[in-house]
């Protein structure tokens, strides 16, 4: 099993489409991967919502998983996100990023039937027992339609040996207490809400999972830095800074908001696939703004 630590700020990556939106351009891809790394972020996690995994035929889903991996090249940990509609699917993409390189997977159990307890434990048994990469257990009911307690939660990481770590999007900070408490802080858990930066490093989340340092890597960097100092108030400055822009691209759409912002930063990445729309002109003024009081 790989031993990666996975620690402080995990930066997601967008997948860059051609003009026409029909084909991938990864050349901008690789580009967008290497500004991440090089302001300093601890890992980085492909095919995710920012990434628009869900949008991805097999073909492009496989291009961008091989392509991040291999153009990460070691210098961070890869988290790659393998959610499926169905076991089968998910499992095939498991293997795929697992024969890759790739140094963790992240499972969101995506359903359209309403999962059972018992049906979502065997998805990542299943998952669990075909490969021997670590599991990131996801929960965020907002994209999957399912919302696990933390008494599953942690029933699945005792049933299943490599999954060994719960990134939690629900918003609620009590999930992530009770993670805590309950497993006796043994279980190491993620942040996935970006308004609740500051609330999961204090609850004793191990990292940020965040589309945001596309946009503003070092503000990301230097509170979790202030966390780790123990210097709270410097961290409460960092955050609050931050939290417009923060909610601002949690509410307009994490793809249209992070492909609009490199497009401000230089970057041209192309727009979101349909059916999601790019961001509207207003709300790229709104960005605009935001982004330069940031500076």
């Amino acid at each position: 099993m790989s031993t990666a630590t996975i620690h402080g700020i995990i930066g997601y990556t967008i997948t860059p489409f051609t003009p026409d939106g029909e084909g991938l351009d990864l050349p901008a891809l690789g580009l967008s991967i290497d500004r991440l790394i090089d302001n300093g972020v601890h890992a980085i996690a492909p095919l995710g919502s920012t990434g628009e995994g869900a949008y991805l035929s097999d073909a492009e889903w496989d291009q961008v998983s091989e392509y991040s991996i291999k153009h990460v090249a070691g210098r961070v940990p890869t988290i790659v996100s393998v959610s499926d509609l169905t076991t089968t699917k998910a499992l095939r993409r498991a293997r795929f990023a697992e024969a890759q390189g790739a140094d963790v997977v992240m499972v969101l159990p995506a359903s359209y039937w309403k999962l059972s307890e018992a049906e979502i434990l065997a998805h990542y048994r299943a998952i669990g027992d075909t490969i021997s990469l670590p599991i990131m257990l996801y929960n965020n009911p907002a994209t999957s339609g399912t919302d696990m307690s933390v008494d599953l939660i942690l029933r699945i990481v005792e049933a299943v040996d490599n999954v060994t770590m719960v990134k939690e999007s629900t918003g609620d900070i009590q999930r992530m207490h009770n993670i805590q408490r309950f497993s006796d802080g043994q279980v190491p858990f993620y942040n996935g809400c970006n308004p609740l930066a500051l609330e999961a490093f204090a609850a004793g989340a191990k990292g940020w999972c965040t589309a945001a340092p596309n946009l503003i890597p070092q503000l990301n960097l230097d509170l979790y830095a202030a966390v780790q100092a123990n210097d709270l108030g410097l961290a409460r400055e960092l955050f609050y800074r931050q939290l417009p822009l923060l909610d601002f691209i949690l509410k307009g759409g994490l793809p249209a908001t992070i492909k609009a912002g490199l497009r401000t930063k230089g970057l041209e990445v192309g727009n979101p696939r349909l059916p999601v729309f790019p961001l509207s002109d207003d709300g790229c003024t709104v960005l605009h703004q935001l982004l330069k009081t940031l500076r």
